[in-house]
């Protein structure tokens, strides 16, 4: 099947890049994040992936949210070996693809990640959205690494964590020009269950992207599992595109000391898939504070709702 045809019936994705890092020795807080793995910790990027795999993913993400050409400059490195780290970033996870296809003959898809600047600020403005450039400049920032990541060839282009809703249409109508065959989807982070994290409604950002032919999927990403469900109830009303949805664990990020503070609340995924996939959620995983945990509990509700 194509993954436009696995879409509608249900895809397992990943879950947080950064937890299975730190759970191997990375050091992640500075404002590279999980980008400092691909400066000479490849072999962890690779486990991470292989670990979400055997878990149920079907559908791993590049470690290149925060990984770009600008970000890498300024950690002191120069633009070439910068372009080899983002590279490195979608060719490790193909290869972990592959070698787990090899083994159990099962394809499963590579997203390839573009962040949003807000991510970029490594000041949690991912969550708030509280920049304003124009589309201009938007490319500017962008379109060194996509270009890059296009050019290793990933299944789909992961536009995700977006607070704003310029940002992302501002590259769609790049790739609408320049690679109209790659598909896409739409994740933005939420303020609350009727905007996105920026204010602006719900209405209005599914509205802009919805009209973009390679846009297959729009949803929600990194928000607490309590705003999902009134959430996709909204998104619903706007697309009858399948809706993407891999939240946190409730937790809140800190930007100063670059972790996710302390939480108590526990939450069952099997139950919640369910409840998701009635809703309209067609790709499930868990984002940052999940782990194959998780997954595992999606990939088990997954197979019985498919």
């Amino acid at each position: 099947m194509s993954l436009l045809e696995d879409a509608k019936r249900g895809i397992v994705l990943d879950g947080a890049m950064s937890d299975e890092l730190e759970k191997q020795g990375v050091k992640t807080d500075n404002k590279l994040w999980t980008a400092t793995a691909l400066i000479n910790q490849l072999d962890k990027v690779y486990k991470a992936h292989q670990d979400y795999f055997q878990a149920g993913a079907e559908l791993v993400i590049t470690d290149t949210y925060q990984a770009n050409v600008q970000a890498f400059e300024e950690a002191g490195y120069d633009k070439q070996e910068a372009e080899k780290f983002i590279r490195d970033a979608v060719r490790i996870a193909k290869k972990a693809r592959d070698d787990y296809e090899a083994e159990t003959s099962k394809y499963n898809y590579v997203a390839g990640t573009i962040g949003s600047y807000g991510a970029y600020l490594a000041d949690g403005n991912e969550y708030r959205g509280e920049y304003d450039l124009t589309e201009k400049e938007y490319l500017d920032f962008h379109l060194p690494r996509l270009r890059l990541v296009l050019d290793e060839e990933p299944d789909l282009i992961a536009l995700e964590t977006q607070p704003k809703v310029m940002e992302p249409v501002a590259v769609l109508n790049w790739l609408k020009e320049n690679d109209p065959g790659i598909p896409v989807y739409v994740s933005f982070t939420l303020k609350d269950a009727q905007h996105i994290s920026d204010g602006t409604p719900i209405e209005e950002a599914v509205s802009k992207v919805n009209q973009y032919d390679q846009v297959f999927a729009v949803g929600i990403n990194c928000v607490s599992p309590d705003l999902v469900d009134p959430a996709l109830k909204e998104f619903t009303k706007y697309t009858d595109k399948p809706l993407v949805v891999y939240p946190n664990l409730g937790a809140t990020y800190d930007p100063k000391i670059k972790r996710w503070r302390a939480f108590k609340e526990t939450f069952d995924f099997s139950k919640l898939t369910k409840e998701w996939y009635e809703d309209g959620a067609r790709l499930i995983g868990g984002c940052c504070t999940t782990g194959p945990k998780e997954i595992k509990e999606i990939r088990k509700a997954i197979d019985k709702l498919r």
